[in-house]
């Protein structure tokens, strides 16, 4: 009986240390992805202001060139 409750414990610290180390591997992981995507997202971000700009002096430009041909 008592070496019964001793391999119960020791089955439950091992089991412990493995649900220890998997929430730190998702916890590190989930670290990883975030450190990751936050300056690709500035990257992103930037891009489409520049792409708006373009896309506005590529208008007025438009705009400018059929504007003098009436």
């Amino acid at each position: 009986m008592a070496e019964e409750m001793k391999t119960s414990g020791q089955e439950q610290q091992e089991r412990g240390a493995l649900t220890g180390d998997m929430s730190m591997l998702f916890v590190s992981v989930g670290t990883f992805i975030d450190s990751t995507i936050a300056p690709m997202s500035k990257i992103v971000a930037q891009s489409l202001d520049s792409l708006a700009v373009v896309a506005k002096q590529v208008l007025e430009g438009v705009n400018t060139t059929l504007g003098s041909k009436k």
